[in-house]
């Protein structure tokens, strides 16, 4: 990106500018007319078109504003698209308009367009070069970094407290435990996208695993959930390493090319084993899991089973078993994060690292590279397969359609915003694409508009992710002034001792 001198602005070329605008707004028109215009609703004569013009007009009248504005911001006119952008903000908040849509769409597409206009006059401002700003956000991860040492274990006293909080209703709890359900597998697949460096388009196919795991065991053996859980993970193992080992020899775009596939092949499998897995019906009345086999969250338990309420002199109430399930996914990401965080440390991490930045000169130095993959994808299919398990227990239904490859690209699209290999990165991602969605949900269809401009600032502003900067595991020469490792720390932790095994400083 070349800086925008803001000092003397060029004169404007209107009938290219508008020329350029309407042209957008044209293809904007061609999308929007079957995506938005057009609505099926159910009748009671039948299936029938619901239109929605007023969404049309509105959003291809923003595209052509923000074509316009960016145009604008390039002829060195950033400061007039501010004023302009705020403005229509403004008019979003205090204005009537006919539907919520319209409005919730005048406010984003201001508040995006305001955004990239004070982002140009940043730029435009600053003498750094595009390298150097680079170097400083890495240097401003790098300080969010070495602050998670501390950061981390508040956020765990503050996720420990929440369910005692006053803002600990229904839904925040649930909405807890889908961003830790999420965050629990995005730190999992982090281990073969962000360790390993091997892109892995399937991963839900290891959720859905271990999510009809519990949910088949429980129904044809009447196992509980907590003989379930190890046996869910390790039959998501298995099936890890049954993709790896042919698969391991591809690379690149062939690879995930093939990932994707095994996650489709499970998905079709589940829908046509109509007789054993429900078929597009899918299993219900999955077993809700018990206070460790010692009470139950119902108020009147079986016969010789004992009631939690009862057992802890407490008045019955439907979200002991919410908090309890809290409580459980919040264990099993702290199990996965302590796992991953000490697994690095060891020399199966170490050449995990050495495997993503160069497979060749790891075959050089002896490294089995076979087995390392093999290992990665096993332990990320176990950690989704503990987590497909949970999913089932706490749904109570599930069906092939809730593992789909939307599901694959939101856990990767965690890990890549969140920036590869970091863990607290894949957590602040987790908010931003889980959360942002949730809080948009009285807009029904509308959120995803929030979602995808959330994840288009994302990548304006830090494309290679938020945290991407991680220091080397291991230094064979200390850690440089500053604690943070630089380029030849970087390098050395790729070689030589830092993986044959030699000990960490």
């Amino acid at each position: 990106m070349t800086a925008i001198s803001m000092s003397s602005p060029r004169a404007i070329a209107w009938p290219a500018i508008l020329k350029e605008a309407a042209m957008t707004a044209f293809v904007a028109l061609l999308l929007t007319i079957p995506l938005v215009g057009l609505r099926t609703v159910d009748r009671p004569t039948g299936l029938g078109l619901e239109t929605r013009w007023n969404e049309v007009a509105a959003a291809v009248g923003l595209v052509f504003l923000g074509r316009l504005g960016l145009c604008l911001i390039r002829e060195g006119h950033a400061v007039t698209v501010l004023v302009l952008a705020a403005a229509a903000t403004a008019a979003g908040f205090f204005i009537a308009m006919p539907t919520e849509a319209l409005r919730v769409i005048l406010i984003a597409g201001g508040a995006v367009i305001a955004i990239r206009a004070i982002l140009a006059i940043r730029t435009g401002r600053s003498k750094l070069s595009q390298a150097e700003r680079d170097k400083r956000m890495d240097h401003i991860a790098a300080q969010v970094q070495h602050a998670s040492r501390w950061l981390g274990p508040i956020a765990v006293v503050v996720a420990l407290a929440f369910p005692f909080t006053p803002l600990a209703d229904r839904q925040l709890l649930d909405i807890g435990i889908l961003l830790l359900t999420y965050i629990m597998l995005g730190w999992g697949l982090n281990i073969v996208v962000g360790l390993a460096g091997l892109l892995d388009l399937g991963y839900v196919a290891f959720y859905a695993v271990g999510a009809y795991s519990y949910a088949l065991l429980a129904h044809y053996f009447g196992f509980s959930f907590w003989v379930c859980l190890p046996l869910a993970g390790f039959l998501a193992a298995m099936s890890g390493v049954l993709l790896g080992f042919p698969v391991l020899r591809l690379r690149g775009d062939y690879f995930a090319i093939v990932t994707l596939g095994f996650g489709e092949i499970i998905r079709i499998i589940l829908i046509n084993w109509y007789q054993f897995t429900g078929g597009p019906n899918g299993i219900s009345g999955i077993p809700r899991p018990s206070f460790f086999g010692l009470a139950d969250f119902t108020r009147t338990p079986a016969e010789g089973t004992a009631a939690f309420h009862e057992m802890f002199g407490l008045e019955f109430s439907p979200l002991h078993r919410i908090v309890f399930l809290y409580y459980l996914i919040l264990v099993l990401a702290l199990v996965v994060n302590l796992f991953t965080m000490r697994v690095r440390k060891l020399p199966l991490g170490r050449a995990w690292e050495a495997l993503r930045e160069d497979d060749i000169a790891c075959a050089s130095l002896g490294i089995n590279r076979t087995n390392m993959k093999l290992a990665a994808f096993a332990i990320a299919a176990m950690f989704g397969g503990f987590a497909g398990s949970f999913f089932a227990t706490r749904q109570g239904f599930i069906s092939p359609e809730s593992f789909t490859f939307i599901e694959s690209a939101i856990i990767l699209a965690i890990v890549v915003l969140g920036g590869m290999g970091s863990q607290i990165g894949v957590v602040v991602a987790a908010f931003l694409v889980i959360g942002l969605p949730e809080a948009f949900r009285e807009l029904a269809d509308y959120r995803m508009l929030a979602f995808g401009m959330g994840m288009v600032l994302i990548m304006l502003w830090r494309p290679r992710g938020l945290l991407a900067h991680r220091d080397p595991t291991i230094l064979l020469h200390g850690r440089s002034k500053g604690g943070s490792g630089g380029p030849a720390a970087g390098t050395a932790a790729a070689g030589g001792q830092g993986i044959a095994g030699g000990s960490a400083k």
